[in-house]
């Protein structure tokens, strides 16, 4: 990470929104960071056709896939219980706190955390 650059931690939706080119604009500059929960969530839908599997593997192996390391762990059992969050959204927004990220994502769930800094996204008009 560059001297001033902000580092991002890139939800599930923010995937697939730039995945679908549906971003208003490009990314925000920084460096980005991905929960493998994200990356778990990507590859498992059903009916994910080959082509749209390997741009999805592409487009991960040249990112940062933050694991569930224990200060991901202990985060995300603190952010459920104080937030009620479902299990994956508390796993990414621990990712985005234990590496001190801003969290990337169009989910309100989100918005309610003071324990992270959120942003959000344009989508294009359809």
């Amino acid at each position: 990470m560059g001297l001033g650059e902000s580092c991002y931690v890139l939800d599930t939706n923010i995937l697939l929104y730039w995945l679908g080119d549906r971003l208003e604009n490009t990314l925000p500059k920084g460096s980005y960071l991905v929960s493998v929960i994200s990356e778990i969530e990507l590859l498992s839908y059903a009916g994910l056709d080959l082509d749209a599997e390997q741009q999805i593997r592409g487009f991960l192996s040249k990112l940062v896939i933050v694991g569930l390391r224990e200060d991901v762990k202990e985060y995300t059992i603190a952010l459920r219980k104080k937030y009620r969050l479902k299990l994956p959204d508390a796993a990414i927004a621990a990712t985005a706190l234990a590496m001190g990220a801003i969290l990337l994502t169009n989910d309100e769930a989100f918005l309610k955390l003071t324990e992270i800094s959120v942003e959000s996204l344009l989508l294009k008009k359809l």
